[in-house]
């Protein structure tokens, strides 16, 4: 029988070889998933091609069945798929699975009940435990997965087999079917033959005259020919005279209509980045760097260069940080591109994603837009890779797969012989070096569209604000008269500061103690108008009433701020001004993002107070202001990007203002005013913070000069996490110490307690490895994981193997 190679939907880092039997060879080939047994049950496999590997007689298993009628991604991304998995020491078919739309995949589990017998009572015999598991059991079945969890307490794989061998319980196998499907919508079309039996009613009679004249239809649009037609359809296809079928349908993620539009007259500028990067198409690989200040028209770069890119019948892919922004740059691809546009982000619903995933798989579809999942779109020929605000951390992924989709939309833009396109106004220091090395082309736009000044930036020392209380320390004389010139104006205010709810830092009044929560080992925020202290880490809360944790007080002081605070402050100061706030609590419900930038596009806003969602590539033509709170909040952080950050974060706040006709201001509020970040934020000179910021890290050997892995460790034992740790380090050095020259090439740091030392309930360190080499480190790590299975396979402690890590915290 024919091999093929199958990854299955497992933690296991190998691939499997699986004999097809004859009646399913014609329906596999790669991009398909498939039945396979794995162990005792029968689990996912995403078959990757055939495979000549050689085994023992007896010991390859034969395939169930094809899952798929369609295959879910093109054999071009198996070698994608393979990168992934060894870049990133990840399973590959937990990678796959990562990249497909949940809830696809049919599962088998195994299910314990009680047997009915009555085991003996007596303590020799039946322990504390046994005990535990048969109560459990007495209500129903449960799965094997969740048996600890019914008792309360860890219950080894060896104990449930000791009770089922004693016959106390019963083993059974549970088949689960994929929770999303592909909708169908049932037709009914002319079976070809033209006799008609005389007894038909003129219903019947009807229905088919319809059909005759205009081929197959949907069953439920016959109810506009023949009332309750359902009924009717399926009499006479029990005669013979029509076919019933089934299509798929795709469900609508889009909701309003766009107009087309016409293409606009590029710039002197947009036209230079055109032909140049134009040139280069259908001619392999390169990648290039687009430094373009806000409002200079990057966008309509982006689709002039997506219409060249069609016109080679090769396909379009386009990431943006946040699924906030995908609205507004989605309407206008499909202004331009129609039909021909799908998007894949995590705000549509199960059905919807896998819609549009299957519209992108059947090329129905050759521009697909999304957040950093996109990557995974089943382009089997992609032309061209665009990364919108490249420099935006949203695009590396924190959990599972820890992954940079904009380091792999370069990687699949090499592999695909297409164009990369990063963009953005304020470049990553990463980027920047990557020019240098002559690894990216770089590519100006150094002006806006209609030639408007950059805002006019102005520093305001909060330093000199100490003597005031409430919120005139930070609602500054300054701010408040332009907030009012600006409003007399009849134009808009952005008011920026990136921390939600309306006090950051609840205080007892009684004890001084801060109230943390219970799950983390950080402060709570109090959120007014919900009226609770929520976490922001793991979304914990408790009622804003409730006593003091520590002390049982009720005074509790409601320190610090966030938007929501600065909302009550713009209330009680501009009270006949209309306010809206944009941030994660407003924006959560479907709708509620484009309401807002509805209100604001309609003039029906006159102030816009939010986080760093708001200074995401959006275009606010009317904001004329924008007034930064406090630009130092991220500037404290233990991580030496935080100076990248803040620049980052407070220049592209900054070029939301001026987009329009008339000239932009920005009240830039600091407790630092000669940070060089801050400076170079001033100005928006992402060259002047470069130069500054790489010297910095030159003498300290961070990227871009030095290569880094984080080792993640985890575990709800403060104790036991904190030994795994320590062995964990242990393994690192002795490593270290082996006579292996590449190892000997990576520098350990730690195991140290995290920044934050629990979140979620889990206790959390982590080993820091840095070398000069890349391919020096992912020796190392592989060797550490590969050779050392038992300890990182730990039930009690999870370790995660994050790449190129972003967030040290």
């Amino acid at each position: 029988m024919r091999q093929i190679e199958v990854a299955v939907s497992l933690p296991v880092h190998n691939t499997y070889t699986y004999f097809v039997p004859d009646d399913l060879a014609p329906l596999v080939c790669p991009g398909k998933r498939v039945l396979v047994p794995f162990g005792n049950r029968r689990v996912t496999g995403y078959v990757l091609g055939d495979d000549d590997r050689q085994h023992e007689a007896g010991r390859v298993k034969t395939v169930c069945d094809v899952l798929d009628e369609t295959p879910m991604f093109p054999p071009s991304m198996v070698v994608f798929f393979r990168w992934i998995a060894q870049y990133y020491v990840h399973p590959i078919g937990d990678v796959i699975c990562e990249a497909l739309p949940g809830g696809i995949n049919p599962s088998e589990s195994a299910v314990y009940e009680s047997a009915g017998t009555c085991p003996p009572d007596t303590e020799a015999e039946i322990g504390p435990l046994e005990k535990k598991v048969l109560q459990a059991l007495a209500a129903g079945p449960v799965r094997a997965s969740r048996v600890a969890g019914k008792t309360g307490c860890d219950v080894p794989r060896s104990l449930l087999q000791k009770m089922e061998k004693n016959g106390w319980i019963k083993k059974t196998t549970q088949f689960q079917r994929a929770r999303t499907k592909s909708k169908m919508r049932r037709y009914a079309k002319p079976a070809g033959s033209e006799n008609r039996p005389g007894k038909l009613s003129a219903q019947k009679h009807k229905i088919l005259d319809f059909l005759q004249e205009n081929g197959e239809a949907p069953i439920d649009r016959l109810n506009h020919v023949v009332p309750r037609a359902a009924g009717h359809v399926s009499e006479l296809a029990r005669h013979g005279l029509l076919e019933i079928i089934e299509k798929p349908v795709y469900r609508d993620p889009f909701g309003d209509a766009v107009e087309p539009d016409i293409p606009p007259d590029l710039t002197i500028e947009q036209q230079q980045v055109v032909r140049e990067v134009t040139s280069e198409l259908g001619k392999g690989f390169a990648a290039y760097l687009l430094a373009g200040v806000t409002g200079s028209g990057k966008t309509e770069v982006y689709m002039h260069l997506a219409a060249k890119t069609l016109e080679t019948g090769r396909s379009v892919l386009v990431l943006v940080p946040e699924i906030a922004l995908i609205s507004q740059i989605e309407r206008r691809f499909r202004a331009r591109f129609g039909e021909n546009v799908a998007v894949l982000h995590s705000g549509l619903s199960a059905g919807e994603k896998l819609d549009q995933w299957m519209r992108i798989a059947r090329k129905e579809s050759m521009v697909a837009i999304g957040a950093r999942s996109a990557i995974f779109a089943p382009f089997d020929d992609p032309g061209l890779i665009i990364v919108d605000e490249e420099h935006d951390t949203s695009y590396k992924q924190e959990n599972r797969l820890h992954y940079n989709a904009r380091d792999m939309a370069v990687v699949r833009a090499r592999q695909a012989g297409a164009l990369a396109l990063l963009g953005s106004a304020t470049p990553s220091v990463q980027s920047i070096s990557n020019v240098g090395a002559r690894k990216f082309r770089e590519l100006n736009l150094k002006r806006r569209i209609y030639r408007q000044a950059l805002p006019e930036v102005t520093l305001v020392d909060l330093r000199m604000q100490k003597d005031q209380r409430g919120m005139a320390r930070f609602i500054t004389p300054e701010l408040k008269a332009e907030i009012k010139a600006t409003l007399d104006r009849n134009e808009q205010v952005l008011l920026f500061l990136n921390r939600r709810g309306f006090a950051s830092h609840p205080v007892c009044a009684k004890c001084g103690e801060p109230q943390k929560c219970r799950n983390c080992d950080v402060t709570l925020t109090l959120h007014k108008k919900a009226n609770i202290f929520k976490c922001h880490m793991c979304g914990y809360f408790r009622a804003a009433v409730s006593p003091c944790s520590h002390c049982g007080s009720s005074a509790i002081k409601a320190l610090g701020m966030g938007t929501e605070k600065i909302e009550a402050a713009v209330h009680s100061l501009f009270p006949e001004a209309r306010t809206a706030r944009m941030d994660r609590d407003t924006t959560t419900r479907k709708g509620a993002l484009l309401k807002i930038l509805k209100g604001l596009k309609n003039r029906e806003i006159d102030i816009l107070i939010g986080t760093q969602m708001v200074a995401k590539g959006h275009d606010f033509p009317h904001i004329t202001l924008v007034g930064i709170i406090c630009a130092d909040l991220s500037l404290s952080f233990p991580d030496f990007r935080a100076g990248e950050t803040t620049f980052q974060v407070l220049a592209q706040v900054a070029g939301r203002a001026g987009r329009g006709t008339a000239p932009g201001k920005v009240i830039l509020q600091t407790y630092n005013p000669d940070h060089f970040a801050i400076t170079a934020a001033r100005e928006q000179d992402f060259m002047k913070f470069y130069n500054q910021e790489i010297r910095y890290r030159k003498a300290l050997e961070y990227p871009p000069f030095s290569r880094m892995l984080q080792i993640k460790i985890s575990g709800k034992n403060k104790d036991k996490t904190r030994v795994h740790a320590d062995a964990s380090g242990r393994l690192c050095r002795r490593l270290f110490a082996c006579d292996d020259p590449k190892c000997r090439a990576v520098e350990i740091l730690g195991p140290i307690e995290a920044p934050l030392s629990k979140v979620a309930g889990r206790y959390r360190w982590q080993i820091l490895l840095k070398s000069s080499s890349a391919s020096s480190l992912q020796h190392f790590i592989r060797r550490l994981v590969f050779e050392n299975t038992a300890h990182f396979n730990n039930r009690d402690v999870q370790t995660a193997i994050d790449v190129d890590p972003l967030f040290m915290m």
